[in-house]
């Protein structure tokens, strides 16, 4: 591959991990798809290895995305109506205020769900900080997946060339 096609690779792995931080783009999925046409154009032993193991690196942390968050939001009692609620208002809440209204509408969604079935508002602003940290720690799992992914892909590109 051209350098010019690397640095487009590379691009497009910039804007998944971006897409990974603020969940409007695909993030993983955008640098599992760079990594595999790199590999496709390159089409050699080091560039598949390369992409087996990016593929296993993020389907390893898309697991681990969903279910050690997902236990510890059920550990402390926080409902999937909850999460549903906050992911709906945080859409509204983005087109509302641009980027910051997606956060406040999903605290805004939790809290507001949380109440309405505790009737307790330090128990619900508990549980929505329950949530809060279960999500940024999702994102956080998320983003180091592909930031590994990231790095498989320089050494697979060193590497080969």
């Amino acid at each position: 591959m051209s350098t010019g096609g690397i640095v487009l690779v590379a691009l497009v792995i910039l804007v998944g991990l971006v897409g990974i931080v603020v969940p409007l783009l695909p993030g993983t999925l955008l640098v599992l798809g760079a990594i595999a046409v790199w590999a496709i154009v390159e089409h050699d032993v080091i560039a598949w290895v390369t992409l087996g193991v990016v593929t296993a690196l993020l389907a390893a942390t898309t697991s681990i995305k969903y279910l050690w968050p997902m236990r510890r939001m059920r550990a402390a009692d926080v409902s999937t109506w909850s999460l549903v609620a906050g992911a709906v208002l945080g859409i509204v809440g983005f087109f509302v205020i641009p980027v910051l209204g997606l956060v406040i509408g999903f605290v805004l969604g939790i809290y507001l769900a949380e109440l309405a079935n505790r009737h307790d508002q330090r128990v619900a602003w508990t549980s929505t900080k329950h949530a809060v940290k279960g999500v940024a720690l999702s994102v956080g799992v998320e983003l180091c997946g592909a930031l590994l992914a990231t790095a498989t892909w320089v050494v697979g590109v060193w590497l080969t060339h």
